[in-house]
């Protein structure tokens, strides 16, 4: 009997933006699971110890970085490859989102959701996927989008905007980087329950928390079951599937 397992990232790099708590801290404990090391990314210091106290020993390392300080992010990725060694892959899970109706839209804020939600992943991609720094034989690229990149809902125009762009710069990089075994995917989460979630549920009635709850099929998620999907889209053993937008709601896109 093959005592192998099916996805083994056999120790190597994968960085991990937005690893501080919920679905980011889930991809990690899952990746440290199948055999990678994660450096773990995000602003709160505290709460990025308390992601890697739930991994193994020697599976990770903390680095605290404010993604809007987008000129150091290159700088960062050139530290960890010369302390640490080459890089296989990229799981960006870090957005902003903010609900607003067109009415009260604002540039502004807009513009800081564009920097943290796109830009900030562009230039991480760009500093990782440098030939003296993914491993030689390739890599993975995956972007954690939603299902409001390709559906729609209120108050949310400038969210569904930026996640619209990750999945389709995605398409056009998987076609860029496929010469180079870089496979590039977006994964789309429906309602997850996260600390994020309970946040915004704290602000409507039980009448339209059970209506986005029960648009689900299968109800809410857990981050447990986005981090599950991640980890395979990110394995080395996936080898054949990029350019993908893997939709993990629940069935609410089937409806």
């Amino acid at each position: 009997m093959n005592d192998v397992p099916f996805i083994d990232f056999a120790r190597r790099w994968v960085v991990l933006t937005g690893a501080s708590s919920g679905i980011g801290r889930a991809i990690a404990v899952e990746l440290a699971r199948c055999g990678a090391r994660v450096v773990l990314t995000g602003r709160n210091e505290q709460a990025l110890k308390d992601t890697q106290a739930q991994l193994a020993p020697d599976t990770s390392r903390i680095v605290v970085q404010d993604l809007r300080q987008i000129d150091t992010l290159s700088a960062l990725i050139r530290d960890h490859v010369r302390e640490h060694g080459r890089i296989y892959g990229l799981c960006y899970c870090s957005g902003v989102v903010e609900t607003r109706p067109l009415a009260s839209f604002q540039a502004s804020g807009f513009r800081d959701m564009i920097d943290v939600n796109v830009t900030a992943s562009f230039e991480l991609a760009r500093a990782i996927c440098r030939r003296d720094v993914m491993t030689e034989d390739g890599g993975a690229l995956l972007f954690i989008t939603s299902i409001y990149g390709t559906v729609g809902m209120p108050g949310q125009m400038a969210y569904s905007a930026t996640k619209g762009a990750l999945q389709s710069a995605a398409r056009s990089l998987a076609i860029e980087l496929a010469r180079r075994r870089i496979r590039v995917n977006t994964l789309s989460p429906g309602l997850v329950h996260t600390p994020m979630t309970a946040t915004a549920f704290s602000l409507l009635s039980k009448e339209q928390i059970h209506e986005l709850e029960s648009s689900h099929p299968l109800g809410p998620g857990e981050p447990e079951d986005v981090a599950k999907a991640a980890a395979f889209l990110l394995a080395p053993q996936s080898r054949w599937i990029t350019g993908t937008d893997l939709v993990i709601d629940g069935g609410y896109t089937a409806r």
